[in-house]
């Protein structure tokens, strides 16, 4: 497969990259910063310049076309609520506009759970955030492509156990970055799995099983 990654230098994006280059996959990691371009490359990914800020619909889809499916998880991470809505917002209406214009129809969004950050102090960025995840959301739905929103819990960076609790609305928890790699890693390979979206926390079953579980549901 040949998968398209936005956000490679990540933290679930470099787990992602090492699975699918380990199993065989060709991955192109697009990163912003050149400084990046060695962490992407050490992932196992073919580093890929580009910005969500400044790149056209066509410049995405150029460095798209000949890939089998994207894998969108990047983000501002704080960095102000204007890059929040350029990068997060609109920078994914332009990669999934790029997808459909590149004939790319496998879309994977690595969202946030609706329940995340709740309880503590009401902060005026993390609710822009929240709401502008739940617009792109709502956008890429709209979408004719081939889409699967992931919305992991909070993000754990210690070593996962291949275990998760998957499903379209479940109990909000915390979950491992590997483990959101892993998911993502079997989803892909699961046609079965698209147009749903799915929440993810830790829990009992291994990520196989419960991809192949929604694979099984009505209407797959």
């Amino acid at each position: 497969m040949r998968v398209f990654q936005i956000g490679a230098a990540g933290g679930v994006g470099r787990r992602l990259a090492a699975l699918l280059a380990a199993r065989g996959d060709d991955v192109t990691g697009m990163h912003r910063e050149p400084a990046q371009a060695e962490t992407v490359r050490l992932s196992g990914a073919t580093p890929a310049h580009g910005d969500l800020i400044t790149d056209s619909v066509d410049d995405l889809a150029e460095k798209f076309a000949g890939h089998d499916a994207i894998v969108f998880s990047a983000g501002a991470h704080g960095t102000g609520m204007d890059k929040t809505t350029l990068i997060d917002g609109k920078g994914l209406e332009k990669a999934a506009d790029a997808a459909a214009r590149a004939a790319v129809s496998r879309f994977v969004l690595v969202s946030v759970f609706p329940e995340a950050g709740r309880g503590k102090e009401p902060n005026e960025r993390f609710e822009h955030y929240i709401r502008v995840k739940k617009t792109t959301d709502a956008y890429l739905a709209r979408t004719d492509l081939d889409w699967l929103i992931v919305r992991p819990g909070q993000l754990l960076d210690d070593p996962g156990t291949g275990r998760v609790t998957a499903g379209a609305a479940i109990e909000y928890g915390s979950v491992h970055r590997d483990d959101v790699a892993g998911f993502i890693a079997a989803v892909l390979g699961e046609p079965g799995v698209n147009r749903i979206i799915v929440e993810l926390t830790d829990g009992p079953t291994p990520v196989a099983d419960a991809v192949a579980d929604l694979a099984r549901r009505p209407g797959a």
